[in-house]
């Protein structure tokens, strides 16, 4: 019985924390208005702005590019996880 508790326990553990992982991703879609590698920072039309992470590899934004964004909020900003040119 001990055992069975201690795994059910530990199923809704793990079921729970990937459905908050999974509700903290957002993805958006919208038009480069500045990249700024220095800064790390990219702009959209909108006037949204997401932090890119350290390891960003720039695709070769450009202002205009339309773009597909997966993010995360953190820090009370916006951090991409992934951006991708949409042609």
């Amino acid at each position: 019985m001990r055992k069975l508790l201690v795994s059910t326990a530990a199923a809704a553990v793990l079921a729970t924390s990937s459905l908050a992982f999974a509700a903290a991703m957002h993805n958006t879609s919208g038009t480069v208005k500045e990249f700024d590698s220095h800064a790390m920072m990219l702009t959209l039309d909108n006037g949204n702005k997401y932090a890119l992470r350290k390891d960003f590899k720039d695709p070769g934004l450009k202002a205009g590019d339309k773009v597909s964004i997966s993010w995360e909020a953190r820090h009370g900003g916006r951090l991409a996880e992934s951006v991708k040119i949409v042609h």
